[in-house]
């Protein structure tokens, strides 16, 4: 799974935002591109479809630009992928069985559908109040020992 371009934006622009949200008056797309090195013209492209998946809100008028529009402990990194990608998903037959003819007797899609499911966890347990504090819920990892030489 590649982490697109759309998401990794998309985050940044968030964390922006949150970490202007003190301030009274709204962040505008202008501020967002100049302390991000991102276009103006990409940013309103991606602030759209957060905007529908209620992640962000446009303020008009002037003194108008974004806010959050959910405290940054309610916004998780999968909320933000799936509002500008879509379904996180390793593979397309998880997300749209029709794509493919062996899905109903896959040996492997278990396989795919388990790590499929850990990675939508992860997103979703980290948060945008995570990232602002550079804090994020790690499980612990089972550790990976060397096989016995014999």
């Amino acid at each position: 799974m590649k982490i697109s371009a759309r998401t990794r934006y998309g985050l940044r622009i968030l964390l922006d935002i949150a970490q202007h949200e003190q301030n009274e008056s709204p962040r505008t797309i202008g501020a967002i591109a100049a302390s991000q090195g991102i276009s103006a013209a990409f940013i309103s492209r991606l602030a759209v479809p957060l905007k529908r998946a209620h992640l962000i809100r446009a303020e008009r008028g002037a003194g108008g630009g974004l806010r959050l529009a959910r405290p940054p402990e309610d916004i998780t990194i999968l909320d933000i992928a799936e509002a500008l990608d879509g379904p996180v998903s390793v593979l397309k037959c998880l997300t749209a069985p029709q794509v493919c003819g062996r899905h109903a007797k896959c040996p492997a899609r278990c396989i795919w559908a388990d790590l499929n499911a850990t990675i939508k966890d992860s997103l979703a347990t980290v948060t945008l109040a995570n990232a602002m504090n550079h804090t994020t819920i790690s499980a612990p990892r089972p550790s990976r020992s060397a096989p016995d030489a014999r």
